[in-house]
């Protein structure tokens, strides 16, 4: 399973909650990766335009606030994909048999509607609404056991 999608949210949300520019060094350290992974995944937000930086500057910033960012652009930049593709139906079914001749009609439909409610499910949520769950989740952490 490609973890590029996670990735590409955390390495958002540091950017967008740091208050210093974040070099991709520190980045990966926060993620658990490399470094050049994560140059690769800034790179393709950044064609994506949802960062910008600079050669020679250390450091990324978003291009919009968190709020305006959703989550299927996120998923699209980073898949490199014009729309969301997550399901395939393989290429040569027997189509003499009476499964293998109908098995692409049948799945299509419902690949095609499970693609479309989770680039709709994407397209609801925020990169805030992230920040925001993140936020709460810190804060109840924080809160003292009591009984």
């Amino acid at each position: 399973m490609d973890t590029k999608f996670s990735v590409a949210i955390h390495v958002l949300i540091l950017i967008s909650e740091s208050p210093q520019l974040l070099s991709s060094e520190q980045m990966a350290g926060s993620v658990g990766t490399n470094s050049s992974y994560i140059r690769k995944i800034l790179s393709l937000l950044k064609r994506g335009k949802i960062i910008d930086g600079h050669q020679g500057i250390s450091g990324y910033k978003l291009t919009t606030i968190p709020e305006r960012i959703n989550l299927l652009q996120i998923y699209i930049s980073i898949m490199e994909k014009s729309k969301v593709h997550l399901l395939d139906i393989h290429q040569n079914p027997n189509d003499r048999c009476v499964v293998g001749n109908y098995i692409k009609s049948v799945l299509f439909e419902i690949f095609t509607n499970a693609e479309k409610a989770f680039a709709d499910m994407l397209a609801g949520k925020t990169l805030a609404d992230c920040i925001n769950t993140m936020r709460n989740k810190i804060n109840n952490d924080a809160q003292p056991n009591t009984i």
